[in-house]
């Protein structure tokens, strides 16, 4: 069990925040932005100093699970006087919306240069174990389900052929003039996260929505990982 797993248990918590997810697949080589946790302004700040403008900040809540639909995020935070304005701004929206957030203060990352957004994601079946799913990430997910499911453990040749399964793979080898996404990125990411499923038996769900595929990599922006009950 690792330290992230084991502070949550502790906890009694199976939803993990977005900086603990991010800390497990960073452990686990897993591309990610890093994010910190910060528990006052003055912290955020001191954060974003170090890690660059302009940066993104998201409320961190257990209770908060899409955290754009409650007012809970900023982005493109260009310099400490706008940062210290968006976190007022969080904090006022977000106790609006969910008057018993209980939030343990917001992440703070340094934006990501956008791809094509695609969603990479691990489910746990009954019968088959994990699973590994893939497809168009952003809101195209919900809209379009356009993903492919391929079960644990993946070999090289299962993270290609669901990558070239969906029907948006177009939109991934340059659609219109637009860059080409790096597919040999998105096999990689593919196959760690299976070997990621295989080392963590006690994460039910996990989603990275979205990923964004560009020319010379691939990277996760956002994070959502959720453990099984210990029962």
């Amino acid at each position: 069990m690792t330290d992230v797993i084991a502070a949550a248990r502790a906890a009694n918590r199976t939803i993990l925040s977005e900086v603990e997810a991010k800390q497990m697949l960073a452990e686990a080589g897993i591309n990610v932005t890093e994010t910190r946790l910060a528990t006052s302004i003055d912290e955020a700040a001191a954060h974003a100093a170090e890690l660059g403008y302009p940066v993104a900040l998201k409320v961190v809540s257990d209770k908060i699970t899409h955290k754009t639909d409650v007012g809970g995020v900023e982005l493109g935070v260009a310099d400490e006087e706008a940062l210290r304005a968006a976190c007022q701004r969080i904090h006022e929206r977000v106790i609006a919306a969910v008057p018993d957030a209980q939030a343990q203060g917001v992440s703070v990352q340094p934006m990501a240069e956008p791809g094509a957004e695609v969603i990479l994601g691990i489910t746990q079946d009954q019968q088959f174990g994990p699973v590994l799913m893939f497809g168009l990430g952003g809101v195209f997910v919900e809209v379009l389900k356009d993903v492919a499911f391929r079960i644990v453990p993946l070999e090289p040749r299962d993270a290609a052929e669901m990558i070239r399964e969906i029907q948006g793979f177009p939109l991934l080898e340059g659609f219109r003039g637009q860059p080409a996404a790096n597919l040999e990125a998105i096999e990689s990411m593919l196959l760690q996260l299976s070997e990621f499923a295989e080392a963590n038996p006690e994460v039910a769900e996990l989603d990275l929505n979205p990923v964004f595929a560009r020319p010379d990599g691939a990277i996760a922006v956002d994070a959502r990982i959720l453990l099984t009950s210990e029962s």
